[in-house]
């Protein structure tokens, strides 16, 4: 059967923080249909973010924050923040530990990586079977809602990686960071991941060759309909051959 199409979530974030003019980068980003908006935990002063999640609620988005904390320390204060901010999901981050008894009872979805992450822009280090078998740990844990992969950020076979964490658990894995081309988004959809991330390429007009975002980002759309209707169309073949 055909396969629901991944949710599209815009990162109003550039290498990995999110960028300064965010505010004003919202209105087109919402102006393009887009209904799933993040950013992350740096880059702009906690009162901004404040104002920022409070404008993509207003506009009846849903609200992701993805936390780049490399210690435990600021990982705690990340999930102090999602709270005060008032998100949907929560993202990233390794340790469910420190962070869901912060967010225990505030409706806040928790998907942390799996995997060892690195460094900052964030790396996914370890082998495919590693990482596999961090994402069945995590999400055993009650608590952990579901995944978030940074499969291109992974040295080695992506796809398959992507594939075998989404046949391996039962709960959705978003892919983020670096999809910035039809064959990585397309990839995406093969995998049946549940969603996925896009920011930098999108500032950087990756997609359209466009500096005007909301152009890029409505070209983003209509690759992945065509990435979703070409992999509709292989589903109901094989089904018809069946």
């Amino acid at each position: 059967m055909p396969q629901t199409s991944p949710d599209f979530i815009f990162m109003l974030t550039n290498q990995d923080r999110t960028v300064a003019d965010a505010a004003e980068r919202l209105n087109d980003v919402l102006a393009a249909g887009i209904t799933h908006v993040g950013f992350k935990d740096i880059g702009l002063p906690f009162d901004h973010l404040l104002v920022l999640a409070s404008e993509i609620k207003a506009a009846g988005a849903t609200l992701y924050l993805e936390v780049v904390s490399l210690d435990e320390e600021s990982e705690q204060r990340s999930a102090l923040a999602a709270v005060d901010l008032g998100v949907d999901v929560l993202m990233g981050g390794t340790r469910p530990d420190v962070v869901l008894p912060i967010i225990a009872g505030r409706n806040i979805q928790y998907y942390p990586f799996p995997g060892q992450i690195v460094g900052h822009p964030s790396k996914l280090e370890g082998t495919i079977e590693t990482i596999v078998e961090s994402a069945r740990q995590l999400t055993a844990i009650d608590g952990v809602n579901g995944l978030d992969l940074l499969a291109y950020r992974f040295n080695g076979d992506v796809e398959a990686l992507m594939t075998r964490v989404c046949e391996a658990i039962d709960k959705p894995v978003v892919v983020a960071g670096s999809i910035d081309s039809l064959q990585r988004m397309a990839a995406v959809v093969r995998s049946g991941a549940a969603g996925f991330t896009i920011g930098t390429a999108a500032f950087n007009g990756a997609f359209s060759g466009s500096s005007n975002l909301r152009l890029e980002i409505e070209t983003e759309i209509d690759v992945l309909k065509r990435i979703q209707a070409d992999a509709d169309d292989i589903a109901r073949s094989a089904l018809t051959s069946n």
